[in-house]
C-alpha cells in the first residue's frame, strides 16, 4: 500500500472530489485476483469511489497511521453484488449465531481493520459485517464468499515477509509458487538461465548472477526480517549460501539436505568466515517433517514452515494459545 496513494484520496474526499481506486494500488481487485469470481471485477473499485464521502476521511487516515506505526493492519472493501440478499441473509444452523439480521446495509463501504480487530468505518455495521470484518486479519479474509449478496476484500498495509530462494532447483521452482500463493514477497537467484527463467518462477523476482558461481551473491544483501532458503541445484553451493545468510543476519535460514551432506557443509560453512552460531542458527534440513519426498511435496513441508515461522514472529505466545484455544486444539 503506497501512502501518497491514501493521502490522494483524503486530499480528494476534503475537497469533495470522487478518488480514483485502481487496481494497482488494490490488487484485491486485480484481473488476476478476481479470476473466477463471478461477481466482483476490477469496475467494482469505480462504485466504491463513488459510494466515498468526507465520512470516509478518518478510515484512510487511520489506515496511514498504521502504515506509520508498522501495525499489522488491512484496509478492507464491502462489495455488495445484491443488496436485498445481502440484508436478508441470517445465519445457517451451523454457524455461530451473530444476530439476526444480515448486514447493515446495501451499500459497499471502505473499513480499517487491525489485528488487535480495531474497526474504523464511516457507517454503522451489523455483527454479521463485525464477524466478515474482523476476518479479513485472517490472510487478507476468510468466509468472504459464505453469505450471498455480497463479498468482501483487504489489501495489507504492511510489507510482506521477504523469501530468498537460493538455487533455482525443482524443489524451489515447487516453493516458489507456494510461497508466493500464501502471500509472502519471493526473490529467486541462481546463475543459469536455463533454469532461472519466467515459466519456472514465475511468481518471483529473479536474479540472474554471473560468472557461473555464486560469488555474485555478495552484491546483494538480505534485510534482518528476510527469511532464507538454500536449495542450490546438486548443494554445490550451499556453503556460499548459508555464509551469505548468516552475514546478513537473516532471521530465517534454512539449508535442504541428509546429515551427511550437512556434515560437510559444516565444515565448509566455518572454513568461509561463518561461526558456530551461525550454523547452529540454519534449519537443516529445512521444513516440516511428514515424508515428503518429491519436489513438490518438499514444498509444501517448507513452505508450510516458513508460514509457521511468520506466525511465531506476529503474533505473541499469549495470541497464538488464545487462537489454538479457539480452534479446540
Amino acid at each position: 500500500m503506497i501512502e501518497s496513494t491514501l493521502k490522494q484520496i483524503i486530499a480528494d474526499l476534503g475537497e469533495g472530489r470522487t478518488p480514483r481506486l485502481s487496481a494497482d494500488d488494490f490488487p484485491c481487485f486485480s484481473e488476476e485476483a478476481l479470476a473466477g469470481k463471478e461477481h466482483v471485477s476490477p469496475a467494482c473499485l469505480d462504485v466504491i469511489a463513488a459510494s466515498l464521502t468526507p465520512a470516509d476521511i478518518p478510515t484512510f487516515e487511520r489506515a496511514l497511521r498504521a502504515i506509520d506505526e508498522g501495525d499489522l493492519a488491512w484496509l478492507g472493501f464491502k462489495v455488495v453484488y445484491d443488496a436485498a440478499a445481502a440484508q436478508a441473509n441470517v445465519d445457517n444452523e451451523v454457524t455461530k449465531k451473530y444476530g439476526e439480521a444480515g448486514s447493515a446495509d446495501g451499500e459497499p463501504l471502505v473499513f480499517f481493520c487491525n489485528d488487535a480487530k480495531e474497526i474504523v468505518a464511516s457507517r454503522a455495521y451489523s455483527d454479521r459485517d463485525k464477524f466478515q470484518m474482523k476476518d479479513v486479519t485472517r490472510g487478507p479474509s476468510m468466509h468472504n464468499e459464505q453469505f450471498e449478496g455480497l463479498t468482501w476484500a483487504s489489501v495489507a498495509l504492511f510489507e510482506p515477509v521477504r523469501v530468498w530462494l537460493l538455487g533455482a532447483s525443482d524443489a524451489s521452482s515447487e516453493v516458489c509458487a507456494l510461497a508466493a500463493h500464501v502471500g509472502f514477497d519471493v526473490v529467486a537467484v541462481d546463475y543459469d538461465a536455463a533454469y532461472l527463467n519466467e515459466e519456472r518462477f514465475p511468481a518471483a523476482r529473479r536474479i540472474l548472477l554471473p560468472g557461473g558461481t555464486f560469488e555474485g551473491l555478495s552484491a546483494y544483501e538480505a534485510r534482518p526480517e528476510d527469511y532464507v532458503c538454500v536449495l542450490t541445484r546438486g548443494h554445490m553451493f550451499d556453503p556460499e549460501g548459508c555464509v551469505w545468510a548468516a552475514k546478513c543476519g537473516a532471521r530465517y535460514i534454512g539449508m535442504m539436505g541428509c546429515k551427511g551432506k550437512n556434515d560437510t557443509v559444516h565444515d565448509l560453512v566455518l572454513a568461509k568466515g561463518a561461526t558456530q552460531e551461525d550454523w547452529e542458527r540454519i534449519k537443516r534440513p529445512i521444513g516440516l517433517k511428514f515424508g515428503a519426498k518429491t519436489p513438490a511435496e518438499l514444498a509444501i513441508a517448507i513452505v508450510a514452515e516458513l508460514v509457521d515461522v511468520r506466525y511465531r514472529q506476529r503474533y505473541s505466545a499469549e495470541a497464538r494459545e488464545r487462537h489454538e484455544r479457539s480452534l479446540g486444539r
